[in-house]
């Protein structure tokens, strides 16, 4: 069964239209068109991160630690060991020596396969970050 199929029993699609419109969505979301259709400046940088779960209650089952590619103030890249779930929440707590940032909340929009052992995910925070002037990590700008 496909995924169109399984749509179509769960009612979750109500017409072919609107199936057809999902797909174009999906064919879309090229890497340079999500390039295009970011709003905020990104900033190159080189930084510690861990993530564990959103939820307060899985917070000790996932402690992953991974390293910024580039932050904006509606989200970030950040390269890990391991896959995390896209949709999920997640807690994001970058190394304040590197990057002077709070305790942030962000869901998981998109995880790539880079290599066997290196997984690009890309976050969107909850709320807008104010990013530091400057970063002890080194940093670029990133349009």
């Amino acid at each position: 069964m496909s995924l169109l199929d399984d749509l179509f029993q769960n009612g979750a699609a109500n017409s072919s239209q609107e199936a057809v419109a999902l797909l174009e969505e999906l064919e879309r979301n090229t890497p340079d068109q999500v390039r295009q259709q970011r709003v905020h400046f990104r900033l190159e940088v080189r930084a510690q991160v861990i993530l564990q779960p959103g939820n307060a209650s899985d917070l000790l089952k996932l402690k992953l630690q991974g390293t910024t590619g580039d932050i904006s103030e509606g989200g970030c890249r950040v390269l890990f060991p391991l896959p995390v779930a896209v949709g999920d929440i997640y807690r994001l707590q970058f190394e304040r020596k590197q990057l002077n940032l709070p305790l942030t909340f962000a869901r998981c929009v998109r995880c790539l396969l880079l290599r066997e052992d290196a997984y690009e995910a890309g976050f969107m925070f909850f709320a807008p970050l104010a990013l530091p002037a400057t970063t002890a990590a080194g940093s670029a700008p990133h349009g």
